[in-house]
């Protein structure tokens, strides 16, 4: 009788049992004060002096841009060709949580300090503003990356910069869809790569026209061709390789004419991507868009390797950024999950994976930050000979890992990290497109085998930083010893491979 009141009870009950074993998720933190190792490298490399601006910005990141990452991946960039009223307007439309990341950055100055601060150490403080960034949204990182590298590109162009630059370094977001003269502040975006060259670049066959004879210091043209990667689209002006008769240059392109009228850019439609969703990437035609040249006609390369050179190190910067929220994730999950009798980051083999995961994201932080106290010291000839060769180094080997790192996470966490409501998906997916964007592995390989034979002494300053650690761990001497003798540094291997 007393069992089959047990069992009416229970079949009158909305529940069949409690949740427990499951821990809470994580937000609602500050992702700065809560990394140590970022705080540790930001102090060593000189970045301290903005503490309380990295608190600021890594309280936002754990609370409510945290929460505007979710909302920006859960609703895609819509495109619209038209208006209702047939007018061809080209426009992506954003969820207002892309905006707000956007605007938070912005507003922060993550866009523009090392041009904009006469701190030292500016570079490695933007770093950290950015690592924080990338762990509540990646995709919104690249408008914010390509316009702040844009800036060492449009130097080559005085009058153009004259122009451009207080409202590219201006800590003013405005999203609104009218021409640059209007706008207090504007963003940069890039279009290089077409369907038939790739990374090759020097294979497009975008043309470009001259308008009009030298005017001052700058000239203007029409291009015709078509971009296969646009990255955001929605960008104020976007830097544009094309063909002259002397040669491939680089151009700067408006989305709105000088006249107040819509260049003739045309959105053909949005990549349809693996990850990178809160980002717009498309593929456009040119058909006689208004353009000024920037940098020597037939340089083009040489003039946009200043811009690519930020770019891929905001890449080791965004896979370190992703491999720490991983991490955090992991360790979150497994400090308040227990299995097997025990709290799940005290069994043994897990305190192994996640030793090794803290080490290895601690590993790609600490090269990040050298290499951005590299680029605040540019004066100094040893760390320019090294930012060339760790830059190409350090985006090869942190973007490879990445992908592996997060999925290595998610297994940490179990079959809750693989659903949609976790972040761990979505670095997941975030994860390639940095081995990918800016010269997949292949190429940073070919561009270490570029410098050194342009300039053997890049090897030496490398070796020299490698220097700095021996004498302390026997392995490590050894494998130092090897890699100098390799024959991978001989001269007829880099020619070789060079061809």
């Amino acid at each position: 009788m007393s069992l089959i009141f047990d069992r009416q009870k229970e079949n009158e009950s909305s529940e069949t049992h409690q949740v427990t074993n499951q821990p809470s998720a994580l937000k609602d933190y500050n992702v700065y004060t809560s990394d140590y190792a970022l705080q540790h490298w930001t102090a060593v490399y000189g970045g301290s002096w903005a503490e309380d601006q990295l608190q600021q910005y890594g309280h936002r990141c754990g609370h409510d841009l945290l929460e505007a990452g979710f909302l920006a991946n859960e609703n895609k960039p819509l495109f619209e060709t038209h208006d209702r009223f047939g007018h061809r307007v080209d426009l992506v439309r954003f969820h207002p949580a892309y905006h707000q990341l956007m605007s938070a950055a912005i507003n922060a100055g993550m866009h523009s300090l090392p041009w904009t601060s006469e701190q030292q150490g500016a570079h490695v403080a933007r770093a950290a503003m950015e690592y924080l960034h990338f762990q509540a949204d990646a995709g919104s990182g690249c408008p914010l990356t390509m316009t702040f590298a844009a800036v060492p590109a449009l130097k080559h162009a005085p009058e153009i910069a004259k122009e451009w630059l207080p409202k590219i370094t201006a800590c003013h977001y405005d999203h609104s869809n009218r021409p640059y003269f209007e706008k207090a502040g504007v963003t940069i975006g890039m279009a290089m790569t077409e369907k038939q060259g790739g990374s090759d670049v020097r294979a497009n066959s975008t043309r470009a026209y001259p308008l009009t004879s030298d005017t001052g210091n700058s000239k203007t043209y029409e291009l015709f061709g078509h971009k296969w990667f646009c990255s955001a689209p929605m960008c104020d002006a976007f830097l544009v390789l094309a063909h002259t008769e002397k040669g491939l240059s680089c151009f700067l392109m408006p989305r709105w004419r000088p006249d107040g009228n819509k260049n003739a850019m045309y959105i053909q439609r949005l990549k349809n991507k693996l990850g990178n969703i809160s980002n717009a990437s498309s593929e456009i035609e040119l058909r006689g868009a208004f353009a000024w040249m920037i940098g020597e006609e037939g340089r083009g390369v040489p003039t946009i390797i200043d811009m690519v050179a930020m770019t891929r190190f905001d890449c080791m910067v965004g896979s370190s950024a992703l491999m720490r929220q991983a991490l955090a994730q992991a360790i979150h999950h497994t400090g308040g999950r227990a299995a097997f009798g025990k709290n799940l980051h005290d069994q043994p083999l897990m305190q192994n994976v996640l030793a090794d995961l803290a080490i290895e994201s601690e590993a790609a932080l600490a090269m990040s930050m050298r290499v951005g106290a590299a680029l605040d010291n540019l004066d100094n000839e040893q760390e320019q000979l090294f930012a060339r060769l760790a830059t190409a180094v350090g985006k090869y080997w942190i973007c490879k890992r990445a992908p592996h790192f997060t999925y290595e996470a998610m297994e940490c966490i179990g079959g809750v990290g693989y659903v949609e409501e976790n972040i761990l998906p979505r670095l997941y997916r975030e994860a390639p497109v940095n081995t990918i964007w800016e010269g997949s592995g292949n190429v940073q390989c070919l561009d270490v085998l570029r410098a050194i034979q342009k300039d053997p002494k890049v090897l030496d300053a490398f070796f020299q930083e490698l220097q700095q650690s021996a004498g302390q761990y026997r392995s490590y001497d050894q494998y130092l010893e090897n890699l100098r003798g390799s024959s991978f540094f001989s001269v007829d291997f880099i020619q070789k491979h060079q061809r």
